[in-house]
């Protein structure tokens, strides 16, 4: 008779896990050192810490508590979340290093490095958003680590080819994330999803743990658009950080509206808001340089809000009958939709301010490329990912303990008395 739960990690999870940690000690040995004298930014150690740790609450809490939605995969839905994030953020500063070590024969280790890292790694927390609750720890800790490959892969592309600014890719994690994950779980499909899995269901509790998890998203996310702005340019950070609150605080007042029309019972749906009230700060990232006036960043917030709502609560359902795409935690109406129109809105707003129309027509075939260029490498981050973990040798959980924390967590109190 088979086992009720998965069988022990042991033989898998924790030879891996020592394999990759021991190795990233060894590289960090041998190839890395602490950078204490950048300040190219003009920005101090001090003020500069402050918003890494902004940064740092959003990967590590924030997105920990947007997991905890599941009734009962709280445990894997923040646990998972930070074991994915460190070790995402170790392979991302070996790799963004790559051409420090290339030219300097070693990789430079700082506060600005550091939140680099952690952006790249949040895009992989967006991708696995899809796969929540239907993977063990192995395979999310594979697709942290190919997902960070490709989003790098992709920063070098569009900096070496189209010599894009280092700020603007790196604010496509939410279109590389998007639709990487959603590549991913149309392979890794299941015939249950269909149906709805048994366990796949909240709460009022967990809903308020993942509600918590929204909060922080939404007090730092201006921290999150603005880090890595040069501060030698008046007003420049200022104001990214005052488009991106104007923009969430619309969205989180339309999300609601939108909600509660488009809810049979005329009533607010929690998730569904914890959701798109983000909509605005992702949005206002992408096109944070054509921004110029407040007004500017609450039309894209409001719209952002609209566009995300909605997308909650009929595309998810139409992504999973009509392409097989179970997204678990509505990344393509949370990240990919807001992003895309955050791309248009740059693009509309550097076209609505050049002076003739050769210039206009050259940032348009330019703005474009980047685009498909950035969705090209994630379609084939997810397809890469998801061929390899289809192999039965990861040994994914089955239907049955899908949405479980008892398939990888101790749970003493309900031990088996003998």
């Amino acid at each position: 008779m088979a086992p009720r739960y998965a069988p022990s990690l042991r033989s898998r999870l924790a030879p891996l896990l020592l394999f990759l940690q021991i190795g990233f000690i060894v590289i960090y040995a041998f190839y890395t050192e602490i950078d204490s004298n950048v300040k190219a930014d003009g920005t101090t150690f001090s003020s500069f810490y402050s918003e890494f740790q902004d940064v740092n609450v959003m990967v590590i809490l924030g997105f920990g508590f947007l997991c905890t939605f599941l009734v009962r995969y709280g445990f894997s839905g923040s646990g998972f979340n930070l074991l994915v994030a460190v070790i995402a953020t170790q392979w991302a500063l070996i790799l963004n290093g790559t051409e420090s070590w290339y030219y300097r024969g070693k990789i430079r280790i700082h506060l600005r490095s550091i939140v680099v890292a952690e952006m790249c790694a949040a895009s992989a927390l967006i991708s696995i958003g899809t796969m929540v609750g239907k993977t063990n720890p192995v395979q999310l800790i594979l697709i942290a680590l190919l997902e960070v490959s490709g989003f790098v892969l992709n920063e070098w592309l569009l900096q070496t080819l189209l010599k894009v600014r280092p700020l603007s890719s790196i604010m496509l994690l939410h279109i590389f994330g998007a639709f990487s994950g959603l590549m991913l779980t149309w392979i890794l499909y299941r015939e249950r999803s269909m149906q709805r899995f048994e366990k796949e269901k909240y709460d009022r509790k967990t809903a308020l743990f993942s509600m918590l998890g929204t909060v922080f998203l939404w007090m730092f996310w201006p921290s999150f658009n603005s880090v890595l702005l040069d501060n030698r340019i008046p007003g420049r950070r200022l104001g990214a950080v005052c488009s991106t609150y104007l923009a969430l605080a619309v969205s989180a007042v339309t999300a609601a509206a939108v909600s509660v029309l488009s809810n049979p019972k005329g009533k607010l749906n929690l998730i569904q808001m914890q959701s798109c009230i983000l909509a605005g700060g992702v949005a206002v990232g992408v096109s944070m340089a054509g921004i110029h006036q407040p007004w500017e960043a609450m039309t894209i917030g409001f719209a952002a809000a609209v566009v995300s709502t909605i997308g909650f609560r009929y595309l998810k359902i139409h992504m999973l009958l009509a392409f097989q795409c179970h997204d678990t935690c509505a990344v393509l109406s949370t990240h990919g939709l807001p992003g895309l129109l955050g791309w248009v809105a740059q693009l509309v707003l550097q076209i609505k301010d050049c002076d003739d129309h050769t210039t206009a027509i050259r940032f348009a075939v330019f703005h474009i490329s980047t685009l498909l260029i950035t969705i090209s490498v994630s379609l084939s981050t997810g397809i890469i990912t998801g061929f390899l973990l289809k192999w039965n040798f990861w040994r994914p959980p089955q239907d049955k303990k899908c949405f479980d924390d008892q398939a990888f967590w101790e749970f003493p109190h309900l031990a088996v008395r003998k």
